[in-house]
């Protein structure tokens, strides 16, 4: 030990398990000459480093501006002490700790030297589907406990291969401690069933069997990361159909897995829809692989009926080794679609996924790996310029973020009904899981229940008190109320304008517009058309969309020609019926399973059988979806009428029964003239009350705000105004994003109430 050395004992935190932090601290000793040791705690790392002051110095900045990519580091605390003389840099095994500060890592694309060991025929993992290394590979879907050690995921089962264990103990190797390594020897095998053949293969034999069942016009139910995806051929229209059908999915659109190609992979993509911007490329190319959703490209090589009378597109790249590998095989765009029964989380088990996806997949492409827990796939938007989540999916959960304040106790955010996630929070932290989707179903209530167990489990937290939508009839309400734990009761869409506030770290007044379908309100009808002023904790409702009778209950939201009936009644107006809906008038005038709703989306819904679009639909969105995509573009001034009411601004939608049903104007001119008519209704409501009451900014949270169309319109109409207006961007619009936002609110009333 030289006398001038000086030492460190450095803790950091973040994103630092699973991502080849350990070995990349030690190789960073070795370069600056260092000695000590590095090991990993319950959730942190650990380091003892001590040499020469300015070495010490560089190896401590370099600790954070080279980490590994996947790695989000954070120094914790960094403490001088007094030189061991310890003779040179170790890692040493994994620590219980005392403390947890945990951060698990999601499930991560191949990254480029896999990537680049896949294609090259002398490596030894050349066309291996599971190759990984400590930057990339399975994750979130795999571990079942922490610390993340092999033998606490669902790799434990496969014995490392002497190569793979020299690999795995050599610090110098980027495979050292990737706890999912392995190759044909050793890891997980595929397989491939033919049950109407017969076959069964394994191996590279299952991949060509699966391939030439793809380009033979089946479809195929393919074991992925999280889940099973339902694929076949995107250009065959009998095959597209088919699924549909047999799917009963007739109209919702279907995403589409394309191969890389080009100097930036994007080459295949752009042949069928347009990329745009920069960010929508990193988006495309980002290691969680999300669906992003994209124009269509005119003449793109893709059949209608992957997504009919709309003009976008859902493409991801490939996510796994495993569809980098069916794409290129293929070398053409494949649907890839959720491998679930409607609103069901994703499939994950074999004998269940068999059992129920039965009667639709011809070919089962498999293999020997369980997946410990479901994660669909992301969805993005481009909408104002930047892609923004709908959906929270594989590769982005689970959502860590930092909140500005502390919790008393920790909590457990159940989310909604439908869209579900749930969200963790304690201290000054909030994990949000992935998509869990509704809550109607058997399936959906064993996953809601699976990962909020889970996320407490793994992150060493027993949450004190639940937060739930105030909904008595939610599924995620009365779970909460049984759970004998205290219950705060949050209002759908006070929960949305604190998702808002709360991803953009928002201070002061905002008015934020929360625009959706359904949720219930403080007077019990049904809310959709609101603006909220305050902030977290104190929200106050200052205009509400008109209120209107609708009748059907929970069919209204499938059968839009129900909204557009019962506006026209509503304003003492007819509405054409057939005679199997004639007795629909007097049931809506004695009020026979009606609710009041002031639902912004049920206008959308009304708009769309005014315009002939739709009667009925088969999935949530589609009615509005079908009129933002034949919307054309109109510029004018004119707004929904305004009148205030004992303080209460309220938006009246009466004018818009004539202008939807003039037979002088084209369908199209008309549904942008609807979307034109809400943009400027906004800013003209967002100017007056600013002028009376004062607003820092305007936010757009709910549903509704999913719509790109109407989204920018009200972006560039309040820039003209010279008012700041905020969107979602990581957080979800839709009711995925309440869970965060009931964490947000339930918080603010703490500390307004402090």
């Amino acid at each position: 030990m030289n006398t001038a050395d000086v030492a460190a004992r450095i803790v950091l935190v973040g994103r630092v398990q699973g991502v080849g932090f350990r070995p990349f601290v030690y190789r960073l000793a070795r370069e600056f000459g260092l000695r000590g040791w590095v090991e990993n705690t319950l959730g942190r790392v650990e380091l003892h480093a001590e040499g020469g002051e300015a070495a010490l110095a560089g190896f401590r900045a370099a600790l954070i501006e080279r980490a590994p990519p996947a790695a989000m580091p954070e120094i914790a605390s960094d403490i001088a002490i007094q030189p061991l003389g310890v003779e040179d840099f170790e890692i040493r095994a994994s620590q219980p700790g005392a403390e947890a500060e945990i951060h698990i890592p999601p499930d991560q694309a191949m990254c480029a030297d896999c990537a680049a060991e896949l294609r090259d025929p002398a490596d030894r993992r050349h066309g291996y589907a599971f190759i990984n290394c400590t930057q990339c590979g399975s994750r979130w879907t795999i571990i079942r406990a922490l610390p993340y050690d092999r033998a606490a995921t669902s790799m434990a089962g496969f014995t490392l291969c002497p190569r793979c264990a020299a690999e795995y103990a050599d610090p110098g190797d980027r495979r050292f401690h990737a706890e999912p390594d392995a190759c044909p020897d050793c890891g997980p095998t595929l397989r491939c069933l033919e049950p109407d053949r017969g076959a069964d293969s394994r191996g590279g034999a299952a991949l060509a069997a699966a391939v030439a069942a793809l380009r033979d016009g089946r479809i195929v139910a393919v074991k992925s990361v999280g889940g099973y995806h339902l694929m076949c051929d995107a250009a065959d229209a009998h095959a597209v159909s088919r699924l549909r059908r047999l799917k009963h999915r007739p109209h919702k659109p279907l995403a589409l897995l394309v191969g890389e190609a080009g100097d930036d992979g994007l080459d295949r993509v752009r042949e069928i829809v347009e990329i745009g911007t920069d960010a929508v490329a990193e988006a495309l190319r980002s290691p969680a692989r999300p669906i992003v959703l994209c124009p269509k490209r005119p003449g793109a090589a893709v059949c209608d009926a992957v997504a009919p009378d709309l003009n976008e597109l859902g493409v991801m790249l490939p996510p796994s080794p495993l569809h980098v590998l069916l794409t290129q095989a293929v070398d053409g765009p494949l649907v890839a679609t959720s491998g679930n029964l409607s609103g069901e989380p994703v499939l994950t088990d074999d004998a269940e996924a068999a059992r129920r996806l039965g009667g639709i997949a011809d070919v089962w492409l498999t293999h020997d790996r369980p997946i410990v827990r479901p994660a669909d796939d992301g969805v993005y938007r481009v909408i104002a310029g930047r892609p923004r989540c709908l959906r929270i999916g594989r590769g982005q959960a689970p959502v860590e973020r930092n909140l500005p304040f502390r919790l008393e106790r920790p909590v457990l955010a159940v989310g909604g009904h439908t869209k579900n996630t749930v969200a963790l929070a304690w201290d000054d932290r909030v994990v949000i899981s992935p998509h869990i989707g509704d809550l109607a179903s058997v399936r959906g209530m064993h996953v809601f229940e699976q990962v909020a167990a889970d996320l407490q489990r793994l992150y060493h937290v027993e949450a004190q008190a639940i937060v739930c939508d105030a909904h008595p009839r939610y599924a995620s309400h009365v779970w909460a109320h049984a759970r004998g734990l205290p219950v705060s009761e949050v209002q759908h869409h006070r929960a949305h304008a604190s998702a808002l506030h709360g991803e953009h770290g928002a201070v002061g007044n905002g008015l934020v517009f929360t625009w959706d379908g359904t949720g219930f309100g403080d007077d019990g009808t049904i809310w959709g058309g609101e603006a909220l002023l305050g902030r977290p904790g104190d929200w106050r409702r200052v205009a509400t969309c008109r209120p209107f009778r609708l009748f059907g209950g929970d069919r209204a939201a499938l059968e839009p020609w129900r909204s557009a009936a019962s506006l026209h009644w509503a304003l003492g107006e007819a509405y054409p019926l057939d005679a199997s809906r004639a007795l629909a008038r007097e049931a809506w005038a004695r009020g026979i399973n009606c609710h009041d709703t002031s639902a912004v989306g049920r206008l959308f819904d009304a708009v769309a059988a005014m315009l002939g679009l739709v009667e009925s639909v088969s999935h949530e969105g589609e009615a509005a979806m079908r009129v933002e995509a034949l919307a054309a573009s109109v510029d004018h001034a004119d707004t929904l009428a305004l009148r205030e009411r004992d303080g209460l601004w309220e938006i009246d939608w009466a004018s818009l029964v004539p202008a939807m049903r003039d037979p002088a104007r084209s369908a199209a001119w008309r549904a942008g003239h609807f979307h034109r008519l809400l943009a400027n209704t906004i800013k003209e409501l967002a100017t007056r009350i600013r002028q009376d009451q004062g607003i820092d900014f305007v936010g757009l949270s709910g549903g509704v705000f999913q719509n790109r169309l109407l989204s920018g319109m009200v972006v560039d109409a309040l820039a003209l105004a010279g008012i700041p207006c905020l969107l979602h961007e990581h957080i979800p619009a839709n009711d995925g994003g309440l869970s965060f936002g009931q964490v947000i609110e339930h918080a603010g009333r703490q500390l307004a109430f402090d």
